[in-house]
């Protein structure tokens, strides 16, 4: 039986690539992640601040900007959003 050297080529080639392309979307997988966890956290001591707040009028509100906000950074993203409301007052 012989040996095709071709097909051996063939196969290592595209487990080369295969590595590659891993590599290539490991990292975007692991900022998703983390932006995940981020907004997860970040929305659920949202809740809670909102929940809390009620009792003193006290409100931050749900949008689209304070989510991208604590989305990206999570529990700094609401102390950021706290200080805001605490300087406008809005």
């Amino acid at each position: 039986m012989p040996v095709n050297y071709g097909v051996i080529a063939a196969y290592a080639v595209g487990i080369i690539l295969l590595f590659i392309l891993g590599r290539i979307f490991v990292f975007p997988m692991k900022f998703i992640l983390k932006l995940l966890y981020n907004a997860l956290i970040g929305g659920i001591v949202l809740i809670v601040i909102n929940l809390l707040g009620g009792l003193v009028h006290y409100h931050i509100a749900l949008n689209v900007v304070s989510a991208l906000i604590v989305g990206t950074l999570g529990v700094p993203g609401i102390i950021f959003l706290v200080v805001l409301k605490l300087i406008f007052k809005l």
